[in-house]
C-alpha cells in the first residue's frame, strides 16, 4: 500500500506545466486518464494548478513508475519536446541493480523522474 494520498504542485508557469505533464503521462501510458481544466491538471492524486504570482517555485523530486525501459525513454523524449529540460538521460543507475531511469526538470524546475526496475539487468 502506498503511503502518499496525493501531491499538489502549484506552478507559476501553469500552461507550460500542464503541457509538460500531459506529455509525460501520455508517454507513460496514462494519457487518457488525465483530467484538465483551463488552469489545472489531475491524475490519480497528482494535482497541478496556478500558483499565486508572488509565490516562489518549489523544488521537489517526484518519481513516476514506468512499465518498461521504452516507457522511460518515451517519457524523456516527450518531456523534452513539451518544454522540459534534461536532468539525466535514460539509463541504468547504480542505486540498485536494474534501476533504469531518466530525469527532467519541469517548467518550474522540479526534478521529475520516470523509473523502471528491471530485474533482468
Amino acid at each position: 500500500m502506498t503511503i502518499i494520498d496525493h501531491i499538489h504542485l502549484r506552478s507559476i508557469h501553469v500552461e507550460k506545466a500542464i503541457a509538460f505533464y500531459q506529455a509525460i503521462f501520455e508517454a507513460l501510458g496514462r494519457g487518457p486518464e488525465v483530467h484538465t481544466g483551463r488552469d489545472w491538471l489531475e491524475l490519480d492524486g497528482f494535482y497541478l494548478d496556478q500558483a499565486d504570482n508572488d509565490a516562489p517555485s518549489s523544488r521537489i523530486h517526484i518519481a513516476f513508475i514506468a512499465r518498461s525501459r521504452d516507457d522511460v525513454q518515451n517519457f524523456h523524449a516527450a518531456g523534452l519536446k513539451a518544454g522540459g529540460k534534461d536532468h539525466g538521460t535514460p539509463g541504468l543507475r547504480d542505486y540498485h541493480p536494474g534501476y533504469y531511469a531518466a530525469y527532467l526538470l519541469d517548467p518550474d524546475g522540479n526534478n521529475i523522474e520516470a523509473k523502471f526496475d528491471d530485474g533482468a539487468a
